[in-house]
């Protein structure tokens, strides 16, 4: 049986308006895609309206808590002792968020205790992913 986390945490918003504002984020994790981690925000939380998803690397989320890392459409970085900045890129454009380094430590510690970092490969269904790849072409 495998075991999926979601874990609800508070985001701060950074806005170029005068306030920035919290918004509810859910991250999860699941050790079927063990290299990844989502995170998705309500559709209140978009300029469109609808709701938004991203996935990226477990260790991106991990280095970023220590030094700025990330790449492409992520990045990740400190904010002082307690808050840690994602920075997503888009087509529309960019948005940042805050969130407490604190829950973002708890939500990677409960992912490593179900998929220690450099047994992801382990985790990985390559024969299963395969056939069905096989079986759609």
């Amino acid at each position: 049986m495998s075991t999926v986390i979601d874990q609800a945490v508070q985001a701060r918003l950074i806005a170029s308006a005068p306030q920035d504002r919290a918004v509810p984020a859910q991250l999860r994790y699941e050790p079927s895609d063990p290299f990844a981690v989502h995170i998705g925000f309500p559709a209140a939380a978009s300029l469109d309206g609808a709701d938004v998803a991203w996935v990226f690397a477990r260790e991106t989320l991990a280095c970023g808590l220590i030094a700025p890392t990330g790449g492409g459409d992520v990045h990740v970085w400190p904010c002082g002792p307690d808050r840690t900045v994602l920075e997503f890129h888009a087509v529309e454009g960019v948005a940042m968020v805050q969130i407490d380094t604190s829950e973002l430590r708890r939500f990677l510690a409960r992912s490593y205790a179900l998929v220690p970092a450099g047994s992801e490969g382990g985790h990985l269904d390559v024969e299963g992913d395969l056939a069905a790849l096989l079986r759609d072409a």
